[in-house]
């Protein structure tokens, strides 16, 4: 199963805290995890996140204020986050693919205005305002499953094959075949349902793979790893492994 990392995070960073939580089964073909990001305490400068593009649509709710929340997505490359000195976030990471919501509503930067749009963002958050993270799952899972009633989180078979398969995929080519698509088919496919082209998803997959295991497992060489991770994050491997938590 796909389980991209976290966001970085500076290992000096002792006050702040990110915890994940698994969803129930009945959302486990939607949801990758529920997730929080807190302060436990004020923060002598800005804290800056280092967002690392997944292909993961994520539903986030600032419990500082409840009239803030949006959906984010990062695409190719990372991004800084400057969320300031005190904090609460959460939220819920949806796997790619599965976010039939309005592409405009998407944010791919500091998300920081009050929601306006039609979905029940502002009053989960609200409903969710004071509870430690453990009594939030409920309602979190309560708002994923009335966006799968509305056809907003939709199940996508061939995203689904190919992370499935990802141990095996090594070209664009392995993805179409996963997937039982013509890659021609595959690029109409991941473009409509993604926003991705097959070669950038790709890049991403592999990216995030070679956190969790063994680079050559999804790079030809040494080269090609470090100057793919480069790209994708600002850092080499080596300096992004010895800044941020892994």
């Amino acid at each position: 199963m796909y389980s991209p990392v976290s966001d970085g995070i500076e290992k000096t960073a002792q006050s702040v805290r990110y915890t994940e939580a698994m969803p129930p089964n009945d959302l486990a073909e939607w949801v990758h995890c529920f997730w929080e990001l807190k302060t436990v305490s004020a923060l002598q400068e800005d804290f800056q996140l280092h967002a690392l593009p997944d292909a993961c649509v994520n539903i986030l709710l600032n419990q500082h204020d409840t009239e803030i929340a949006g959906i984010t997505a990062l695409r190719t490359t990372y991004e800084v986050l400057n969320l300031g000195k005190w904090f609460h976030y959460v939220g819920v990471q949806l796997l790619p693919g599965v976010w039939k919501g309005d592409p405009a509503e998407i944010s791919d930067s500091f998300v920081g205005n009050p929601y306006l749009g039609p979905l029940p963002l502002i009053s989960t958050n609200k409903a969710l305002s004071g509870l430690a993270f453990a009594d939030m799952h409920s309602g979190l899972a309560d708002l994923i499953r009335w966006l799968v009633d509305k056809k907003i989180v939709v199940a996508n078979t061939v995203t689904a094959a190919i992370l499935a398969n990802l141990d095996d995929i090594r070209s664009v080519a392995d993805m179409a075949a996963a997937s039982g698509l013509s890659p021609r088919q595959l690029q109409r496919v991941l473009s409509r349902t993604t926003g991705f082209a097959p070669h950038d998803l790709l890049k991403i997959l592999r990216l995030q793979q070679s956190i969790r295991q063994d680079y050559l497992m999804s790079y030809t060489d040494q080269a090609h790893f470090i100057h793919s991770f480069k790209r994708i994050t600002g850092y080499t491997p080596a300096r992004y492994f010895s800044k941020f938590r892994v």
